[in-house]
């Protein structure tokens, strides 16, 4: 499936259609999927709208689908590989064969979520962290969509996160095991959501930044020791 084991896994989706409406300006999805999200789960997602092209000021000029977290490309025999296929490098997004054809045709999307969560092993054990605005304010998430034809002819869509090197990121460096490479998603500023939406291949490399880690806020479960 040309995947390397990334870093977020889980990450909790908004559980109501006003913050849909409020935070990213589109109706909410039909179904809104699971709240707690992990590989392979639905969950709602937000792409440019596929006809906003034509001309007709009825079309919103962006729409919030159902899909799969993790990628499933056009190719695959089934959907099952969406659960390892749920972050892409965005070093090698370009070249990995689960993802190369989205990111070539540009095919973003932003991934509503109120919190992603974390390991910390500075303890010396995992200790689950949850990640979110220092504001409160729900997060857009840079992603890559794609969709899937089913043998019985139903389609299904999928979305990944896209996720950038951490080593020196001042919150973000103290997750995952002391010799593994930090990583973080790509967390989009609030105003760049339509550009983001819009670019294109040769654009998206420049979106690929980290997020201000004064801007997040990291907690831990009751319980156990604050290390931030």
């Amino acid at each position: 499936m040309g995947y390397k084991p990334a870093m977020c896994s889980h990450y909790q989706a908004p559980a109501l259609p006003e913050i849909y409406r409020a935070a990213f300006g589109v109706e909410p999805p039909a179904a809104l999927g699971k709240h707690d999200v992990w590989p392979g789960y639905p969950a709602g997602f937000i792409r440019r709208h596929e006809h906003a092209d034509v001309g007709d000021e009825a079309v919103p000029e962006h729409e919030a689908l159902t899909g799969l977290f993790g990628l499933v490309p056009h190719w695959a025999k089934d959907s099952k590989g969406s659960k390892y296929t749920y972050n892409a490098r965005s070093e090698t997004v370009a070249e990995k064969p689960s993802y190369r054809e989205a990111w070539r045709r540009a095919q973003h999307c932003i991934i509503p979520a109120t919190a992603f969560f974390e390991p910390d092993w500075r303890s010396g054990r995992a200790v689950s962290t949850r990640i979110e605005r220092a504001d409160g304010q729900p997060m857009g998430i840079a992603g890559l969509w794609s969709s899937w034809r089913a043998a019985q002819g139903e389609i299904v869509h999928s979305f990944t996160m896209l996720t950038i090197n951490a080593d020196a990121h001042p919150l973000m460096r103290h997750f995952h095991k002391p010799d593994d490479e930090k990583r973080m998603v790509v967390i989009l500023p609030q105003a760049r959501y339509s550009d983001w939406l819009q670019a294109s291949a040769q654009e998206a490399p420049d979106f690929m930044q980290p997020y201000p880690a004064d801007q997040l806020v990291a907690t831990v479960p009751p319980g156990h020791r604050q290390l931030f």
